[in-house]
C-alpha cells in the first residue's frame, strides 16, 4: 500500500481524493491551512496517517509544511490539489506575491523542490488553463491591471508547464497533470455538472495505479483519458523559462536529475 500527500485535503477534491485512497487501504497524509480547519475534518483525522498545517499563502508557511512531510518520511505520491479560483483582486501575500500566484502556482513548486522526490506527482490544473497563454514577464501581476480570470488560467497554465518540466527533468518520477472538471465542490458550485467521485478519480488513480496506462509520465488528463494541453505548456523553452521565473520569485532552485 502507498503513501500518499494530498495538499488541500480538508474538503473538495482533496478530501474526496484522501477518502478513495484510504478506503482503498492507502496511507494519507493530510493538509489543512490552519489548525482550526484541521479541527474541522471529524472522522478523516482518525484514519490519516499524519496532518500537516499551513497556509500556502505564506512562503514561510510552504515550506514549514514541505519540512513536516519530510519529518514523516518519503512520499510514495503527492497530489497537488490545493488551489484558489477567481479572486476580486490581487490580494498581496507576506512575501508581497499576488495571492492566486503564491497558491496556485508557488506553493507547488516549492513543495516540489524542497519535499523528497516521491514516485509520483499529480499536479490539478483546469480546462481554463487554455485562456492562460501569453507572456512570463508580469506572472506576479505587479505591472498588469489585475484580471481574475486571467490570472487564474495563467496559474493553472503554469501548473500543468511545471508538471511537464519536473517530467523531463526527473525521469525516474511519474509526473502528470489532471484537469478534474467543473466539479460540484465549494468552489466549483452546487451547479456543477461533474460529482465528487468522477472529479477525484484520475488523480488519486494515477498516484497509486499499478495499471500500465497509469504509469506514464509528462501528460494531461481528463476523467481518464489523455487529452492535449495548450502549446506553450508542452513547449520545454517556455517550461525552463517559468522554473527560472519561479526560482527567482521564490529564492529556490528546482533541483536536477
Amino acid at each position: 500500500m502507498a503513501i500518499v500527500f494530498i495538499t488541500g485535503s480538508t474538503e473538495g477534491l482533496g478530501r474526496a481524493a484522501a477518502q478513495s485512497l484510504l478506503n482503498a487501504g492507502h496511507r494519507v497524509v493530510l493538509h489543512a491551512r490552519s489548525t482550526h480547519r484541521a479541527a474541522t475534518i471529524g472522522e478523516l483525522a482518525s484514519r490519516a496517517a499524519e496532518i500537516v498545517v499551513g497556509d500556502f499563502r505564506s512562503g514561510v508557511e510552504t515550506r514549514s509544511v514541505a519540512d513536516q512531510v519530510n519529518a514523516i518520511g518519503r512520499m510514495d505520491a503527492i497530489i497537488h490539489n490545493a488551489g484558489v479560483y477567481t479572486e476580486a483582486s490581487r490580494s498581496s501575500t507576506p512575501e508581497g506575491h499576488a495571492g492566486v500566484l503564491a497558491v496556485n502556482t508557488l506553493a507547488p513548486y516549492i513543495l516540489t523542490a524542497l519535499i523528497e522526490r516521491p514516485g509520483r506527482l499529480v499536479y490539478l490544473s483546469s480546462g481554463r488553463h487554455r485562456g492562460g497563454e501569453g507572456s512570463l514577464n508580469d506572472i506576479d501581476w505587479t505591472k498588469r491591471i489585475w484580471d481574475p480570470a486571467k490570472a487564474y488560467a495563467e496559474s493553472k497554465l503554469q501548473v500543468v508547464a511545471l508538471a511537464f518540466a519536473v517530467a523531463r527533468r526527473w525521469p525516474q518520477v511519474l509526473s502528470n497533470a489532471v484537469d478534474p472538471g467543473w466539479v460540484r465542490t465549494r468552489m466549483g458550485g452546487a451547479g456543477a455538472p461533474v460529482d465528487l467521485d468522477t472529479g477525484q478519480r484520475t488523480q488519486a488513480w494515477l498516484a497509486v495505479s499499478d495499471e500500465p496506462a497509469a504509469k506514464v509520465s509528462g501528460r494531461y488528463w481528463h476523467h481518464m483519458w489523455h487529452e492535449q494541453p495548450a502549446s506553450e505548456a508542452v513547449d520545454p523553452e517556455f517550461q525552463d523559462q517559468l522554473v527560472a521565473r519561479l526560482g527567482e520569485l521564490t529564492g529556490i532552485s528546482l533541483p536536477g536529475m
